[in-house]
C-alpha cells in the first residue's frame, strides 16, 4: 500500500558492527550534527524536528556500545 520512508537512524546491529575507532569518529559527526540541528531550530523551525530525538538516540545508541567495549575491555 503505502511505501513507508527508510530511517536515516543508526540501529545497535549496525552500531556493533563498526570499530572502536569508527564510533569514536561517528560520534563526533553526530554531536556536531545535534549542535547545528538546535541551533538551526532556535532561529526557525525545522520541518520536521523529530530529527534532532533521533539525532539525541544515535549519539546514545554510540555512546553505550563504546562503554560496552571499554567494560568488556576492563573485564579481560
Amino acid at each position: 500500500m503505502f511505501a513507508r520512508k527508510k530511517n536515516k537512524t543508526m540501529k545497535a546491529e549496525v552500531v556493533k558492527e563498526l570499530s572502536t575507532q569508527e564510533i569514536k569518529e561517528r560520534l563526533e559527526e553526530e554531536k556536531k550534527g545535534l549542535t547545528k540541528l538546535k541551533l538551526t531550530h532556535a532561529i526557525s523551525p525545522l520541518d520536521n524536528p523529530r530529527k534532532i530525538g533521533e539525532n539525541r538516540k544515535t549519539i546514545a545508541r554510540l555512546l553505550t556500545e563504546l562503554k560496552k567495549r571499554e567494560l568488556a575491555e576492563q573485564q579481560a
